[in-house]
């Protein structure tokens, strides 16, 4: 049998399952029985307004500038969740709030990619492939991570999906979940494809691992009907099922979509964090005691104007807030420093200015939570990047 390029194995079996709801692209290396440490990176997509979410409301600047979508304080009606050093969060984000005041939570409120581009697509090419420039790299950092990972060898890596993004595609075998409905014994598609692959080395185990992560995912429901769409919470928890045990997932890529809000930003934005804190919630509850080895990262490819448009929106900006979750987070204030929203301050005079390189926040997570060397953040994981230092010391907390 011609064997195919990797990236087209996946969307062959993703194409043909597509009412299975899963694609697995094999294996990376044995798992020791050893706890391991668990990692879930989130990407929102379309750009999050961080000052949205990380309300500086106690810049002097912040209510003129934002306007009809500036937040009260905290204590006020429809205020913001206080956090420290005049931050609140979001109100619909309860269970990050929880988990702050449990010391899991932190934040950078202005952190940036390395290039000033406001293209979508470019910005999450940056975003996910750690390089310093558009195209400078064809693979994505958290699949460079899981092979540099020396001090976690054979981390498996799990993509939430029908397609892995690229922020989890290279050498690094790696397995991918769509939800949808449960594969049963009759089901034509999936007994054709187990006879087509049969003798097939790689693809015969790669198709019935696909169907193990889909009846460990189902697991988690009535085991008769798929996950609902509106079931946001179930998503977490099935997610970590899928990272459960010895054979679960150690790195989890998924995204969340639905954050270019250029008009009716205030009602969109309630709808979409509630279901963000509803899926870390899930998450939460579902990893139980795994949630104490567990880092999660929320981050966007950039933030939105200061000042809203005439449409009750915001545009495409510049530096954005980055969330930190976790049993494995060390309690503390936010990361990197506040360059203030005083008109003088601000990046080309509508964004908020970065002040912190979000390769470094990832460098911090990745040497301190997975044991992934500087020389590697450096070299192989983010190219060309050692002048951008990994992020405070003592971020991850040791047991």
């Amino acid at each position: 049998m011609t064997v195919l390029p990797p990236l087209n194995r996946r969307l062959l079996l993703g194409g043909l399952t597509a009412g299975i709801g899963l694609a697995f692209a094999g294996r990376t290396g044995a798992q020791t029985g050893a706890e391991r440490q668990k990692l879930v990176v989130i990407l929102a997509r379309g750009a999050m307004d961080g000052l949205s979410v990380t309300v500086p409301w106690g810049d002097p600047a912040y209510q003129a500038l934002r306007g009809a979508l500036a937040m009260p304080g905290p204590g006020e009606p429809g205020g913001a969740l206080s956090l420290e050093q005049g931050f609140g969060l979001h109100p619909a984000l309860t269970t990050l709030h929880e988990l702050h005041s449990a010391g899991q939570m932190r934040f950078a409120p202005a952190v940036a990619i390395p290039v000033r581009v406001r293209s979508h697509f470019d910005a999450q090419d940056i975003l996910e492939t750690g390089g310093e420039s558009l195209a400078s790299q064809s693979d994505g950092w958290l699949n460079r991570a899981i092979v540099a990972a020396a001090g976690q060898p054979g981390l498996r890596g799990l993509s939430i999906g029908a397609q892995t993004p690229l922020i989890l595609r290279g050498t690094a075998q790696t397995s991918s979940w769509a939800p949808g409905g449960r594969v049963r014994g009759e089901d034509r598609i999936a007994s054709l494809l187990q006879d087509l692959y049969v003798d097939d080395p790689l693809l015969g185990q790669s198709l019935a691992r696909g169907l193990e992560t889909e009846a460990r995912a189902m697991a988690m429901g009535d085991g008769t009907s798929p996950l609902r769409r509106s079931d946001i919470a179930g998503m977490g928890r099935s997610v970590a099922q899928l990272m459960a045990g010895e054979d679960g997932a150690d790195v989890v890529a998924l995204s969340v979509d639905g954050w270019d809000t250029h008009a009716g930003q205030v009602g969109q934005l309630q709808t979409r964090l509630r279901g963000l804190d509803s899926l870390i919630g899930g998450l939460r509850t579902g990893l139980a005691a795994d949630w104490d080895r567990t880092v999660l990262i929320v981050a966007t490819e950039f933030g939105r104007t200061a000042r809203a448009n005439g449409t009750g929106g915001t545009d495409h900006g510049t530096a954005s807030s980055l969330l930190l979750a976790g049993g494995a987070i060390r309690r503390g204030g936010p990361i990197g420093d506040w360059p203030t929203l005083a008109d003088n301050r601000l990046f080309e005079d509508r964004d908020l200015a970065p002040t912190l390189d979000v390769r470094s926040i990832f460098k911090g997570v990745l040497r301190d939570h997975l044991g992934v060397d500087r020389s590697a953040l450096d070299t192989r994981v983010f190219p060309d990047s050692r002048s951008e230092a990994p992020t405070l010391d003592g971020l991850i907390r040791t047991a």
